[in-house]
């Protein structure tokens, strides 16, 4: 099947209406955990309701797995991931890290994705042929960079602080050898990575909608990313995200 770049943007738009307004604002958040702090605002809910009901319009026959609301559709081999705001915490410290995540996979494989983080009025997408960009600056194809050495690598990750006892040490080890390391950048780490502007992403204990949108993009800009074990990443996860298959060969090396 062909998704459309309409439908992409439609998508982006739709959420946008949701989350623009809400930012920066003050929002009552609710905490989804006992013992721990995983946010959830308004913003979040709304904006995972339209983007179901544009979905549902476009393909009533596909299912849909999202954050907020959950699986429907089961059976069904079409299936379209939702992160509505992935980075709450960033959407509610005023940070513009955070971003809508919509992919679609076909019996399991990631083959449509887009990122759209619209304070900054950018788009990230692939519809399976290519990797796009549309925003300031105006529309290109997204390109990974050319670097294979860990040493001339910028790594980006969430937060050390993700890491257990025993991915810790692993992941510090990559740190340890790269050139420039920042935190903080949840999805808009994937993209840049897609855009040529840093080179690798380590990431731990991530869910299929943190992720599932983002596999296309990287892939289809000449990236490669895989689980820590080398298998396919849309289950989530522990992930790595490399420029090329050399950096990403290298950093494994150092994460087994």
């Amino acid at each position: 099947m062909t998704v459309s770049p309409a439908l992409m943007r439609r998508i982006a738009e739709a959420a946008a209406e949701q989350t623009l307004p809400r930012f920066r604002q003050p929002a009552l958040i609710d905490n989804k955990v006992d013992g721990g702090f995983d946010p959830v605002t308004e913003a979040d809910r709304e904006a995972e309701k339209a983007i179901r009901a544009l979905i549902g319009e476009a393909y009533p026959d596909h299912g849909i797995l999202g954050e907020e609301f959950g699986l429907e559709g089961e059976a069904s081999d079409h299936r379209w991931i939702i992160d509505p705001i992935d980075g709450t915490r960033a959407f509610i410290s005023g940070l513009p890290l955070w971003g809508t995540l919509v992919g679609l996979t076909v019996s399991g494989r990631a083959v449509a994705g887009m990122m759209s983080q619209p304070f900054t009025g950018e788009l990230f997408y692939t519809v399976g042929e290519g990797a796009h960009y549309e925003g300031p600056g105006g529309a290109r194809s997204l390109k990974t960079r050319e670097t294979t050495e860990l040493a001339d690598a910028t790594l980006c990750t969430t937060t050390p602080a993700l890491f257990d006892g025993l991915r810790r040490p692993a992941y510090d080890r990559v740190e340890k050898s790269v050139c420039l390391a920042r935190y903080g950048t949840d999805c808009y780490a994937y993209a840049m990575l897609a855009a040529g502007q840093i080179d690798l992403v380590v990431e731990t204990a991530l869910q299929p909608y943190d992720i599932v949108a983002l596999v296309p993009i990287i892939e289809q800009a000449g990236g490669v990313i895989t689980s820590w074990a080398g298998g396919r990443p849309e289950s989530g996860g522990d992930i790595v995200a490399a420029a090329t298959p050399q950096l990403h060969e290298k950093a494994m090396a150092l994460l087994r």
